[in-house]
């Protein structure tokens, strides 16, 4: 599928693109609310500063696409594959992240608040300046990733399998 016809398609409230090839697109600044993008591959794809709030994109595969400054409020991501990914600045708040895959994602001042992490893999990702004011972090392993001055700030439900390290403790401000 090409962008223009996915766009020419949406225009006219088509809004299931289940399983669809998108692979290296260019869907930048685009606006796609309710989108359903599931099992879909995106893989490489330019989705900055696109409006994907309250899409499907459950088991889809995001490797090493930038969603740097998208919004992706309230969207369902679960068992997503984002390794690699670039979501810098995204509004990620009251997404569904659960078993997620953020191997080496860059999640710098990420808004993830009300988001659920649980058993998300998040080894080596960038979290820092990330916020996840009363997210869900269930069994997901914090320690593993960069977390210098992320917030969990009203986190109440945030339940830790392993404490995080001496050195990402120094960095996470656990106020609230």
């Amino acid at each position: 599928m090409k962008e223009r016809e996915l766009f020419t398609n949406y225009l006219k409230n088509q809004r299931n693109f289940q399983g669809a090839s998108l692979h290296q697109a260019n869907l930048e600044g685009l606006n796609l609310q309710r989108i359903n993008f599931s099992r879909a591959d995106l893989s490489g794809a330019n989705l900055r500063h696109t409006d994907l709030s309250g899409a499907c994109l459950a088991q889809a595969n995001l490797t090493d696409v930038d969603l740097s400054g998208a919004n992706l409020v309230g969207a369902n991501l679960t068992e997503i594959n984002l390794i690699g990914a670039d979501l810098s600045g995204a509004d990620l708040s009251g997404v569904d992240l659960t078993n997620a895959d953020l191997r080496c994602a860059n999640l710098q001042n990420v808004n993830l608040t009300k988001a659920n992490l649980q058993e998300v893999n998040i080894d080596g990702a960038d979290l820092s300046g990330a916020k996840l004011c009363g997210a869900t972090v269930i069994n997901t392993d914090l320690s593993v990733a960069e977390t210098q001055e992320m917030s969990l700030e009203g986190s109440k439900q945030c339940q830790l399998e392993q404490p995080l390290s001496a050195k990402s403790a120094n960095w996470i401000s656990w106020a609230g």
